[in-house]
């Protein structure tokens, strides 16, 4: 089975199937709807063959469609048809939830993706949880405006890796992983790894989407994986979902 794997960042969209080594990409941005990066997709990739997809999305997803609008780019992606686009079928999950499954090795790992904003997510003995906290209150703002890539480009790199090292122990004694995973497109602008941390390859999000299809052949930790992946995400999005729901009557009642 040929898996064509999609990463759909702020900045770049990238792809790679399998059987090739060489990942490709085009530029998305802040107007990149869901039916240009399926266009541009298609373009980059006139030769290659697949099967089934597998998308990273940056946002979070219920049972496989997605919840909201992406923050950092287009509209229309919200009820978007991914299967009929490509003609095959499709796991969507969160990009956070990808390459943190492309970059777990053993035990209980914290994946936090340094690029546009700040993604998140943690594996318990192969059992994955989608998480958010790069939205959580932190100083005056939230995380993801200290960590993220406009905060870096408006600190300095100094003060970004001050940011960076305060965060990570924070959400490390949060959390309490064996170990904790530095990704994204700045992690390579750390000068020092904080205790325990490791950086990821730039091809685990590709290993992660293979993943999702090849659970059934993975060692006894990844067997539940894709299922894990869908309820978990299922049980963040609803939760989110009535939240919204109750602050919005919150808000009606107070009029």
């Amino acid at each position: 089975m040929r898996v064509l794997v999609i990463d759909v960042g702020g900045t770049h969209v990238k792809v790679l199937v399998s059987g090739e080594s060489e990942p490709r990409k085009f530029v998305s941005g802040p107007k990149l709807t869901a039916k240009q990066m399926v266009a541009g997709v298609k373009k980059i990739i006139q030769d290659w063959k697949y099967d089934v997809v597998s998308i990273g999305f940056p946002g979070p997803v219920l049972r496989g469609r997605l919840v909201t609008e992406p923050c950092n780019l287009g509209g229309g992606w919200v009820g978007f048809n991914f299967r009929g686009a490509f003609g095959c079928p499709v796991k969507l999950v969160n990009d956070a939830v990808m390459q943190g499954l492309g970059s777990y090795r053993r035990g209980r790992m914290l994946f936090l993706g340094l690029g546009t904003g700040l993604g998140t997510s943690l594996i318990v003995d192969g059992i994955v949880e989608p998480m958010e906290l790069g939205h959580l209150p932190y100083k005056k703002r939230a995380y993801e405006s200290y960590v993220g890539n406009q905060a870096l480009l408006k600190q300095g790199k100094k003060k970004w890796r001050r940011h960076v090292a305060d965060v990570v122990a924070r959400l490390g004694a949060a959390v309490e992983p064996d170990e904790i995973v530095l990704a994204g497109g700045n992690a390579k602008e750390l000068k020092d790894l904080p205790p325990r941390c490791r950086t990821g390859d730039n091809n685990n999000p590709f290993t992660g989407g293979f993943r999702l299809w090849k659970e059934a052949a993975q060692p006894n930790s990844f067997k539940r994986t894709a299922a894990a992946v869908n309820r978990s995400e299922n049980a963040k999005a609803e939760w989110k979902w009535h939240r919204t729901r109750e602050q919005a009557r919150a808000r009606t009642r107070a009029r």
